[in-house]
């Protein structure tokens, strides 16, 4: 009986709540973003201060993201490209010019990053993890691994391994295992890069973004391309899992959190992006995604074992090598050019 009454409570006290939202409509806010890119319990915790409800989609690549965007997926409020599809949809006239005044959290931004970002004035995005793409393998299986990417020219892990499904990530590996920028130009490095990649291939499982992590942690893949963050959240369901950061240099990126210029939630927006730089928030987020947040105000409330990883914190002489992935304007066709060779080759 106390069941049945229970319940018939529940359907009342939510017809209430129905019956309330048709006077007092509750707004939506519509992120789009990486898979497991914000921890629930923050979700939760900025709809009750707000009264709102946030509706979360995600995509597996920059590419991916900005095709659907500019197939004409509307409704979209927050997204997290990576800085270098950032540049480009603030040229494209996509984002948002955002008012600081509206942000009183970007007091917090990390100002040593701030040096560095492609948008260091914050006038389209707000910096929100960093991250930069390695190599992880397992220790228990890998014989003698060395940190360079020509591991993924061993033969003894030929279909164990995996890479990025990101022409920028795979080609700038290459780039630098050949001693060039990530961000060349060049056709004729790239020619080689192109090369470099396809022998690669031929000793991948695949290329992929996002199960790479789940298929380290269970011993499908022995050795994978990817990115620091998610090989800490892997390491969580197999310690076997261990970072390594080619001494060639690598990439170091940022994701960044933008508003869409036809957001119809803009000032919704605008409370969640700042809400995810406060300092207590943004720690906590960090250590659930296992990237670093560049809000200075957070680190005090982090982990030692955490600020110091070296998938978090990389030695001064592999930095001194990394690059940040910038925009390229026309240049941009010439990766796609030779990623879709690398992809059809054979």
């Amino acid at each position: 009986m106390k069941h049945w009454i229970a319940r018939g409570a529940a359907v009342l006290a939510t017809l209430g709540l129905l019956s309330g939202c048709a006077e007092h409509e509750v707004p939506t806010l519509h992120v789009y973003t990486w898979a497991d890119y914000i921890k629930p319990e923050v979700v939760a915790r900025f709809e009750k201060e707000h009264t709102c409800h946030i509706v979360i989609d995600t995509f597996d690549s920059n590419e991916s993201m900005y095709a659907k965007l500019k197939a004409g997926a509307s409704g979209y409020d927050v997204v997290t490209p990576s800085s270098y599809q950032v540049a480009i949809m603030a040229q494209q006239g996509m984002l948002l010019d955002l008012d600081h005044a509206k942000l009183p959290n970007l007091v917090h931004v990390d100002r040593e990053y701030l040096a560095v970002a492609i948008d260091s004035g914050m006038v389209h995005s707000v910096p929100y993890m960093l991250t930069n793409s390695g190599i992880a393998y397992l220790k228990s299986k890998v014989k003698d691994p060395q940190p360079t990417w020509a591991m993924f020219e061993r033969k003894d892990l030929k279909g164990r391994m995996t890479m990025l499904n990101d022409m920028r990530e795979t080609i700038g590996a290459a780039l630098k295992f050949l001693g060039y920028s990530l961000n060349t130009t060049d056709s004729l490095q790239l020619e080689q890069a192109k090369v470099v990649v396809i022998r690669w291939k031929h000793q991948l499982a695949k290329f992929e973004n996002e199960q790479y992590k789940s298929g380290l942690a269970s011993g499908e893949f022995l050795l994978s391309h990817g990115y620091s963050g998610d090989f800490l959240q892997a390491r969580a369901e197999n310690p076997d899992i261990t970072f390594l950061a080619p001494r060639e240099g690598l990439s170091i990126s940022c994701d960044d959190l933008v508003i869409l210029k036809d957001s119809k939630q803009a000032a919704l927006a605008y409370q969640f992006v700042d809400f995810l730089h406060t300092p207590e928030v943004a720690a906590e987020n960090s250590q659930f995604i296992n990237y670093l947040c560049p809000n200075s105000d957070s680190y005090a409330s982090l982990p030692p074992e955490f600020l110091n990883d070296p998938a978090v914190q990389l030695a001064p002489e592999v930095r001194a090598k990394c690059e940040v992935i910038r925009d390229l304007g026309a240049d941009n066709a010439k990766y796609t050019r030779v990623w879709d060779l690398i992809k059809s080759a054979p």
